[in-house]
């Protein structure tokens, strides 16, 4: 590029810089900085449009267009080429603005004179501040020299942003970091908590984004990128590295050996960006490119490169992941996403988790289910926003997050909260007390649970056994298979810790969302229902023989009761049986003790299962019916789907006949019967599924008490009745009359 555009680019910057470096309010800022830009970029326009809401844009500083139509002129996201830069974070560069596709005439600001347009997002790593324009009268297309200039400028307004330059009571922008926000996600965990905000990646700060020597920024990303070269090709060079690791590190080096990447970065150094700026401009760009991406394989390899540039981030300001500053007594974790063991190594200490991704069925998910921590997933960028320290509510119920909140939003959750906790008190009153309705029924009430720290729950929330116990999470935490006598000894703590409780432990149940690192995955386009649970052990039988040999082992002659995941048809059954007998002939032709009494069941969770063979019910001893996964299959929709697996509901009449069809079958062979999943775990759904004649249902420990109350003080002859009546009318759903009917029943 020719010298005197990069002297006139760092000479623009400089006295930006020198411009915000005075003491002023912050609207006068942005006035004389809109005056800069058109100066320096021989413009008659330059304005300056900020977002007010994630889908409003204001126009909020300009030199040239009509001084009356600042704060007065307003366009949705999308709206007008303004809204389109916005909304695609890419620029918008012509000649003539007024014949451009979607070009919106806004009278009051006087720019139909203005033939030419340059509009380039405002954004920090991701994040939308708002859109910068020049335009002039003469019609011309701005240079590519002219694009790149703009865009860095505008990143140096981000920047300044976030160091609180604009701020001010003069409808300029609001401070960052201070305002009370709101995220509305999804529900991971269910529970109330209030904290303090615990990055999981604290926040890297740039306090020089513009630099007046570019050679000695040159050489520090120069020694910068060489440092995070060396420590990548350390990493590799680490023994126990698994696949998956490696092939992450691999494409860390790829990048960070890129000769574009680090060329890209020292030209918007001679523009005038300081080293640091110059990175976070390069990772903001990825982050734009990410989100206009559909091919999963690119956006993960995008993803690595906005991790690269974290990580150089890192060596360039020396703000490490060890900011010195103190956990909180009352920690909230907020991260863009984590994963299993890294939430284990938090535990329990954490009150309650927010992440900007994740999904229900995550390993995040699970193991805060698993330590009973509110989560919530889908958060936005809450990240973005959050700091150390800040005030945070989260509310798993509705997967809503209250970051820095109002007195009165705080008092009304604390109220919340409040009543959660006398609810406990009287939920806890109930713990010794059999699950016996009103009408005489008895109900048998289980947990889930999937970790050692799961098991003290068994006790203190009154539940009579485990109905499942994830296996997997022992797996996924790992980086390489775990050893059979590790396996034994951990199954037999839980046995120990369960006191003779009957404990059912679901093999290994991997695939779909839950990957090991290990175990090489296949591209699958559904993998939901693809190579998964059973599917896998029959394929790797070796891994199968293994865990069987390991709770054969933990029994140690105590009873051990063993369920197979998605089982679909009798001949999956009968194999994984025989695998199971055989290990057990096995232990015992060495000597070794075997369980005094043996149950092998099924999970069923597809609706294949329930037109089996009479020989299948025949032949398991139990079928705990996965009510996630059934649910999904028999509506179709994607419980990872945040666009439809709400739009289903567990007391539609339809499904619950099906359910029906399962208790007819499992009655007519005596075979066991228990519901396991979140719905166990809802007082309502609990309630419908024992009024159609389910005795067992297995839940999160947190649910038992809620359900028991609830279970106590009805007749399920009435529950049962109300089903009825909503078939015959016709209903599509049972739940407005279970509704009506419990508020008649009186309190719990």
């Amino acid at each position: 590029m020719p010298e005197r555009s990069e002297s006139d680019s760092r000479k623009l910057l400089r006295r930006l810089r020198d411009m915000l470096s005075v003491p002023g309010k912050g609207q006068d800022r942005l006035d004389r900085i809109t005056h800069l830009i058109a100066d320096s970029m021989k413009t008659e326009v330059c304005s300056i449009y900020l977002f007010r809401d994630p889908e409003t844009l204001e126009l909020c500083a300009t030199q040239g267009l009509r001084k009356e139509s600042v704060h007065k002129t307003r366009m949705k996201l999308g709206e007008g080429l303004v809204g389109r830069v916005a909304r695609t974070g890419q620029p918008v560069n012509t000649a003539d603005a007024p014949g451009e596709k979607g070009f919106r005439y806004m009278p009051e600001t006087g720019e139909e004179i203005y033939s030419s347009f340059l509009g380039v997002p405002i954004q920090r790593v991701g994040e939308k501040l708002g859109v910068l324009v020049v335009q002039s009268k003469i019609a011309r297309q701005f240079s590519e020299d002219d694009i790149y200039a703009l865009d860095v400028v505008a990143m140096v307004l981000a920047e300044m942003n976030e160091l609180g330059a604009f701020v001010g009571d003069d409808g300029a922008m609001r401070a960052p970091h201070k305002q009370p926000e709101v995220f509305r996600g999804s529900s991971g965990q269910e529970g109330a908590a209030e904290g303090r905000v615990w990055l999981h990646e604290p926040r890297v700060v740039i306090t020089n984004p513009v630099a007046d020597d570019p050679l000695t920024e040159i050489e520090r990303i120069r020694h910068a990128v060489g440092e995070l070269r060396v420590s990548i090709d350390d990493l590799l060079a680490a023994e126990q590295l698994d696949k998956e690791q490696k092939q992450v590190l691999d494409a860390y080096r790829m990048f960070a050996h890129s000769r574009g990447w680090l060329r890209r970065m020292e030209e918007d150094i001679m523009r005038g960006l300081s080293a640091e700026a110059a990175v976070e401009k390069e990772q903001s760009a990825a982050r734009a490119r990410m989100e206009q991406v559909p091919d999963q394989y690119l956006r993960e390899r995008l993803q690595d490169l906005d991790d690269l540039s974290n990580r150089l981030l890192r060596i360039l300001t020396g703000q490490g992941q060890d900011t010195g500053a103190e956990m909180p007594d009352n920690p909230v974790l907020v991260a863009r996403n984590i994963g299993p063991a890294e939430l284990l190594d938090y535990g329990r200490k954490l009150k309650g988790v927010v992440l900007d991704e994740g999904s229900v069925g995550s390993h995040a998910a699970v193991v805060a289910r698993a330590l009973a921590i509110p989560l919530v997933i889908n958060a936005g960028r809450v990240v973005a926003e959050a700091l150390n320290g800040d005030h945070i509510l989260v509310d798993g119920d509705q997967g809503i997050v209250h970051l820095r909140p109002e007195e009165t939003i705080a008092r009304a959750f604390r109220d919340k909260i409040a009543m959660q906790a006398e609810a406990q008190k009287r939920y806890a009153s109930l713990r010794s007390l059999p699950t016996t309705t009103l009408c005489g029924t008895t109900i048998s009430l289980h947990m889930n649970a999937g970790l050692m720290a799961d098991l003290p729950s068994l006790e203190s929330s009154g539940a009579e056994g485990v109905g499942l116990f994830r296996t997997e999470l022992q797996f996924l935490i790992r980086s390489k298979m775990p050893q059979r006598a590790e396996l034994a000894r951990l199954y037999a703590r839980v046995m120990d810790a369960a006191h003779g409780k009957r404990v059912a432990f679901r093999t290994l149940d991997i695939g779909s969302d839950k990957v090991l690192p290990y175990i090489k995955a296949p591209e699958e386009p559904n993998p939901a229902m693809g190579w998964r649970a059973l599917r896998v052990g029959l394929d790797k039988p070796g891994v199968l023989r293994m865990q069987v040999q390991a709770l054969i082992r933990a029994a140690a002659g105590r009873p051990l009761t063993v369920m197979f995941p998605l089982v679909t048809e009798l001949a999956e059954f009968q194999t994984a049986r025989a695998h199971v007998m055989r290990e057990i002939h096995r232990e015992k032709s060495l000597g070794h003790p075997v369980p005094d009494r043996i149950e092998i069941g099924a999970m069923l969770e597809t609706p294949s299962l329930v037109y089996a063979p009479r020989a299948f019910f025949e032949l398991t001893d139990f079928i705990s019916v996965g009510g996630n996964d059934l649910k999904q299959f028999f509506f179709a929709a994607d419980r990872e789907n945040e666009l439809v697996r709400r739009r289903y509901d567990t007391l539609n009449l339809s499904f619950l006949s099906f359910l029906e069809q399962i208790v007819a079958r499992c009655a007519e062979t005596g075979t066991h019967l228990s519901f396991c999943g979140e719905d166990a775990g809802r007082p309502v759904e609990a309630l419908a599924l024992v009024a159609i004649g389910f005795r067992t249902l297995s839940m999160r420990p947190a649910s038992v008490g809620p359900v028991k109350a609830l279970l106590r003080r009805v007749n399920l002859e009435g529950a049962r009745a109300v089903i009825e009546r909503a078939r015959i009318e016709g209903a599509e759903t049972v739940r407005p009359a279970l509704m009506d009917w419990l508020a008649t029943q009186g309190p719990v």
